[in-house]
């Protein structure tokens, strides 16, 4: 016997909560399955960059006011290129907002949004549920998963993936196209020996962008784009040799580097699930797209996903949600601000890789105008604070 519901979430990060959140009250059974047991601490290391939209959202969703105290504002982006002159800066005052976007312990994220699940009304979390089998069909979609030794079936009108990259055996008529960047990122926790003044950096080069986004008081996230070969070594390094190496290929524009920890490296991919939806089925955030983390884009693009699937559901009639009608007025909403996203990502990640003679002084010049020019940086904020709606 299986048990229905109106919507099923795979996967409580919070890509799957903020969807299961923004449904709480609508009056529809929502049934989240998470991997994670309970009393799972998640330490997490890594530190998401939020834009200003995934702050309204978040704020819509009511969790802003628990986690605003765990985030650190982003009030100018510095953009450059290494051994090149021309960068533009980004001021969110030039903007007309109060801040460019934010920096967050994911560790905080995760945890502040399932707490919030535990509240809302209408949803239910299952938590220690292993998934095992997912199917869709043109009645519903279905799923089984194992929790403390037993197997049990659920459907649902809409099952929602939102458990990463991963693409579950069943599931038809969907394919994960993969492309390997050839790099890696080495990511870590920095602390400089001048305070950051809320000020992030975006630098790039031929071997990848690095980014240093500020955290806390003196400290930046580190993002450093390099071969897979130099990602690794530079993990093995002793912590005063990397810090070195960093002032080196970064300069001294944050001071000296005095600190390093949480040291961790992983492979780029550009990996995309298409289509999203199959029969009453749709995929979010990772597992609809995992991006190049340069720009930051990936979780904001995800954190749209869910916000604007929640729209169209609870503006869709009860007995219709999840049929072909419904799925397609999401892919068509959503194609714009997801293309996009991947776009730009992809962009960035590939254009200034490119090593010919010239190239980078013509970048430079591309920079050097685009920061005399405020209404088109008003227009690229908007794009990264909100999506390609703007």
């Amino acid at each position: 016997m299986s048990v229905y519901n109106d919507i099923l979430v795979v996967g409580g990060g919070p890509v799957g909560a903020a969807l299961a959140l923004a449904l709480a009250d609508s009056g529809l059974s929502v049934t989240v399955l998470e991997a994670r047991a309970a009393d799972d601490a998640h330490n997490d290391q890594r530190v998401i960059a939020l834009s200003y939209g995934s702050r309204l959202i978040l704020q819509r969703l009511g969790a802003w006011d628990k986690l605003e105290s765990h985030a650190t504002a982003i009030a100018t982006i510095h953009i450059s290129q290494k051994a090149c002159w021309g960068r533009t800066i980004l001021d969110a005052a030039e903007m007309g907002q109060p801040a460019l976007g934010y920096t967050l312990p994911y560790s905080e994220l995760n945890r502040i949004m399932a707490q919030a699940l535990q509240t809302a009304s209408g949803v239910r979390v299952m938590h220690s549920a292993q998934v095992t089998d997912v199917v869709s069909s043109s009645l519903n979609g279905s799923v089984q998963f194992e929790q403390a030794g037993q197997i049990i079936a659920m459907t649902a009108s809409l099952l929602a993936l939102a458990n990463g990259g991963r693409m579950p055996e069943g599931v038809t008529g969907m394919h994960r196209h993969v492309r390997d960047y050839g790099q890696s990122a080495v990511v870590a926790r920095i602390e400089g020996e001048l305070p950051h003044c809320n000020v992030a950096y975006e630098r790039f080069s031929t071997d990848g962008p690095v980014a240093l986004l500020p955290t806390g008081e003196h400290g930046f996230a580190l993002v450093w784009t390099v071969q897979p070969e130099r990602a690794e070594e530079l993990c093995r390094l002793q912590q005063q040799e990397f810090l070195d190496q960093l002032g080196l290929h970064f300069g001294e524009r944050v001071g000296r580097f005095v600190s390093v920890s949480g040291r961790a490296a992983f492979a780029l991919k550009l990996s995309r699930t298409v289509p999203v939806t199959t029969q009453h089925l749709v995929t979010i955030g990772n597992a609809a797209q995992t991006l190049h983390p340069v720009a930051g884009q990936g979780f904001n693009l995800g954190l749209r996903d869910a916000w604007g699937l929640a729209q169209i559901v609870c503006s869709t009639p009860q007995e219709r949600i999840g049929d072909a009608a419904m799925l397609a007025q999401y892919r068509r909403r959503r194609l714009p601000d997801r293309m996009g996203g991947i776009w730009i990502t992809d962009f960035l990640a590939t254009a200034f890789a490119i090593d010919l003679p010239g190239l980078a002084a013509v970048r430079g010049i591309g920079m050097g105008a685009l920061d005399l020019l405020v209404p088109a940086k008003q227009m690229l904020s908007r794009k990264m604070s909100f999506g390609a709606q703007g």
